[in-house]
């Protein structure tokens, strides 16, 4: 799981699309398509941004769900969180302090 997360956050692409998700998630394709073209200048293809979601969505940074015939795209932060909790230890430094 940990390769899928880092592969899905080495493109600087995807990571801008997680910026836009975090800014408002639930967007469809056609306004993440949008906003990376007009506010980021992005000339890619919707293809291009489709395929980069499908990363996304394996790495599980990405959840999607149907409406009629709409997909909407909601960010999931909980991979991120997983990776935290795996090495970020716990500030330590007032235990230590106080041992004899």
């Amino acid at each position: 799981m940990a390769d899928d997360l880092f592969k899905a956050l080495a493109d600087s692409t995807r990571r801008t699309i997680l910026d836009e998700l975090t800014q408002k998630s639930g967007q469809t394709l056609f306004e993440i398509c949008s906003r990376l073209s007009m506010k980021h200048r992005l000339g890619i293809s919707r293809q291009a941004i489709s395929q980069h979601l499908a990363v996304l969505e394996a790495a599980g940074l990405v959840e999607t769900r149907r409406e009629g015939r709409y997909k909407f795209h909601d960010l999931n932060t909980a991979p991120l969180r997983q990776i935290t909790d795996r090495w970020l230890a716990p500030d330590t430094s007032d235990q230590e302090e106080s041992t004899p």
